[in-house]
Order: C-alpha cells, then sequence, then structure tokens
C-alpha cells in the first residue's frame, strides 16, 4: 500500500519580546546571537517536521537603541526617521535569526534555506491613531530633555511615562496590507524558511500620487502577524510569550491559567478588560481575527514550552466556536 503523504502546513510563528534579548540583559552581539541560537533550537521540531515556516518578531528594545544612537550621533550623523529605525532592526534581528538557524540546519544535514524579507506594510493615514499617538518608543529623558527635543522636532508628541522620565510617544496604526506577502508565501511553500513583518513591520502609507512614502509610527507584531496569516490562509498561528499559558486576573491571588477558550469566550474577556493593553490584549486581539477569518486555532505559549504546546500538553489554544 502507498504510504498517504500529507501535504505541508503553512506554520507562522510570532516570536515574543524577549526571544533576542532577556531580562537584565544589555542586548550586547553576543546575547543575540545566543537568544537567536536558543530560538532556532525551540523552532526546530516545525522545522524537522517539514513545515513551511514563517517567523515574525518584536523589536522593541532594538529599535529603541538605534533611537538612542540617532540622539546621541545627532550633532555628527543625520538621525534618521521611525520607518528608517523599523527597517534598520528588521535587517539586524533578521541577519541574528538567519544565523542560527542556517547554522543548525547546516549541523543537521537539513538542505532548507533562510531568509529575511524587509517588509512594508501600508497603513491608513486616516486611522485614528495618527490624531493620539500613544505607543511610547525610545529612550527616556528628562522633562528639560523632553521640552528641548520637541522644541527642535515640533511634529513630536512626549509624555511622562509612569515616573520614570519623558518618552517620545508615536502612532499604532492598524495594519491594512503587507506588501511583500505574496513573496513571503511563494518563499515558504518552497521550503524556505522566512523571517518577516519584523518589529511590526515598516509602516508606510500613500501619497496623493499613490506612491508609498514611510510614515513616522510602529504597528503592533502581533496584528500584523495575524493580518499576516490570514491573507495567507496560514494552518497555523503560534504566539510566543514569556509565560507559558495565556492567565484571567494576572499576577494576582486569583491568577487562573487557562487551557482552551473559544473565539466568543476570548472577546469576552478581552472587552472586559482582562488583559493589559500593549501586551497580552493585542495577542488576544490577533487571535480573534485570525480565528474569525481562517476558522483555526490559535496557539500561545513560551518559547521552551514550544513543541509541548504543539502536541497539546501546555500553552493556551485559542479556538473556533465549539
Amino acid at each position: 500500500m502507498n504510504e498517504v503523504v500529507r501535504p505541508k502546513r503553512l506554520v507562522i510563528v510570532a516570536l515574543g519580546g524577549n526571544a533576542l534579548i532577556k531580562p537584565g540583559q544589555r542586548g550586547t552581539t553576543e546575547e543575540h546571537e545566543e537568544n537567536a541560537r536558543e530560538t532556532a533550537e525551540h523552532l526546530w521540531g516545525l522545522v524537522d517536521h517539514g513545515h513551511n515556516l514563517i517567523i515574525t518578531h518584536g523589536n522593541g528594545p532594538q529599535v529603541g537603541d538605534i533611537m538612542l544612537r540617532n540622539e546621541m550621533a545627532r550633532e555628527k550623523v543625520p538621525p534618521n526617521p521611525l520607518d528608517v529605525c523599523v527597517a534598520e532592526s528588521e535587517g539586524t534581528i533578521g541577519y541574528y535569526l538567519q544565523q542560527a538557524l542556517l547554522n543548525k540546519l547546516r549541523r543537521e544535514h537539513n538542505k532548507r534555506f533562510v531568509v529575511t524579507v524587509i517588509t512594508q506594510v501600508l497603513v491608513d493615514e486616516q486611522d485614528p491613531a495618527f490624531k493620539k499617538p500613544n505607543k511610547p518608543v525610545g529612550p527616556f529623558y528628562t522633562e528639560e530633555q523632553a521640552k528641548e527635543l520637541m522644541a527642535q522636532n515640533p511634529k513630536w508628541a512626549m509624555v511622562e511615562d509612569s515616573g520614570r522620565g519623558w518618552r517620545r510617544v508615536v502612532p499604532s496604526p492598524v495594519p491594512k496590507e503587507i506588501v511583500q506577502r505574496y513573496m513571503i508565501r511563494d518563499s515558504a511553500k518552497r521550503g524556505h524558511i522566512v523571517i518577516a513583518v519584523g518589529g511590526g513591520g515598516i509602516p508606510i502609507a500613500r501619497d496623493r500620487n499613490g506612491d508609498y512614502v514611510g510614515v513616522e509610527a510602529v504597528i503592533d507584531k502581533d496584528l500584523a502577524s495575524s493580518n499576516l496569516a490570514c491573507e495567507l490562509d496560514a494552518d497555523l498561528f503560534i504566539m510566543l510569550t514569556p509565560i507559558e499559558k495565556v492567565c484571567l486576573n494576572f499576577n494576582t491571588p486569583e491568577q487562573e491559567e487557562i487551557d482552551v477558550m473559544t473565539v466568543e469566550e476570548a472577546d469576552m474577556h478581552l472587552k472586559g478588560g482582562e488583559f493589559a493593553p500593549g501586551s497580552m490584549a493585542p495577542k488576544i486581539q490577533a487571535a480573534i481575527e485570525y480565528i474569525t477569518t481562517c476558522n483555526r486555532e490559535v496557539i500561545i505559549t513560551s518559547s521552551d514550552k514550544l513543541q509541548e504546546a504543539i502536541d497539546g500538553k501546555t500553552g493556551t489554544r485559542i479556538i473556533p466556536t465549539y
């Protein structure tokens, strides 16, 4: 009897912010390289099983460092706008991950390739986020420094951040379209491991002539990853976080880990304010959008528990209606 050949699944994995810089680390090249090697080991089960794999990732600490270097060297080197900083972080982080994965593939005698796609993401300049920037980016400043920077950069908005100092805030618009989505899909379906949508992708809009132009904004990585998963009709969408399972009443004596919840339950908890903005809330929102579009489940777990979560032994599964 002929063996049944199962079609390869298209899997999108969104790496959490701790994938390349862990708490307490400075973000040195050596730390990035070691953390990338560890991440490659966590992802290996998906590669070894032959799945078509797309990896997305955050860039918060890295783009913050780039912006700090911009400020410190602005008297000698012209600073870059935020969209260019995001592009720089995509290339740098992509390099760390790409090299770690290529080395793992070589050691395992696996002849697949890895490619990093510098990804542009279209947003709507009429998005309400542009009227009320609220996403903190970059380093902390004193109030005096913040006022001086706002005087030098009239388009900047800066706010006091929880008693820790002043920070720049920028819009975080909803991602509308991943420009390179079909290139990403075709590369993945040919068996290449694709690293894309880094830091949510480079935010761009269309000018009055229809040309693409960069905009001063950041895009949530999980929402952009969900957009990609929906557009490509991915078979599985995984989001990796510092914690093993999604929790209700997080960090309280009533904390409750969730093994499985339906998309309706996820939506109810999200609307009830159960999940923290800028942390778990966008992940739950991203899961809801993917499930609503593709009618497939989402897994949320930590990097070190990835294979166990895929095997159904841990993690949180968000599923379509029973």
